[in-house]
């Protein structure tokens, strides 16, 4: 399975405060959902996903977000299985690995982008040779 990609990315809003708590260690998780919207031609609507933090990104996530707030979310699915009235159930949620807050401060918008920013690059090292005098 060295191939496999489990990766989830989606930018959407809080809706309602995250729910902060701590582990038996004392680690921190907050759990929140977010809504995504989609267009699809003339079809659109609303996708509710459960958000899942663990560490100092849940201390983060359970101080900064509110109600809401506009997110970028990126991190990895995972399905619990659970039974409820005697019928098998399930439930998918992402488990955060990055977080960005995006637009104004209250959940509006401000002039930023939607996208997230993308992280700097590093500049390429002067190996002494100019781009002319490169073959191809």
């Amino acid at each position: 399975m060295s191939n496999d990609l489990n990766q989830w990315q989606g930018i959407g809003r809080l809706g309602k405060d995250p729910e902060s708590r701590f582990s038996s260690g004392g680690g921190a998780i907050t759990s929140f959902s977010i809504a995504c919207g989609w267009k699809s031609g003339e079809k659109e609507g609303t996708e509710w996903v459960n958000v899942t933090a663990f560490g100092k990104l849940a201390e983060i996530c359970g101080e900064y977000l509110k109600k809401g707030k506009q997110v970028f979310v990126q991190g990895r699915l995972t399905t619990d299985k659970y039974e409820k009235d005697g019928v098998t159930r399930y439930s998918t949620k992402v488990i955060a690995d990055r977080m960005q807050m995006l637009g104004g401060n209250d959940g509006s918008q401000s002039g930023q982008s939607e996208r997230p920013r993308q992280e700097s690059q590093p500049t390429p090292k002067d190996d002494g040779f100019a781009d002319d005098s490169i073959p191809f």
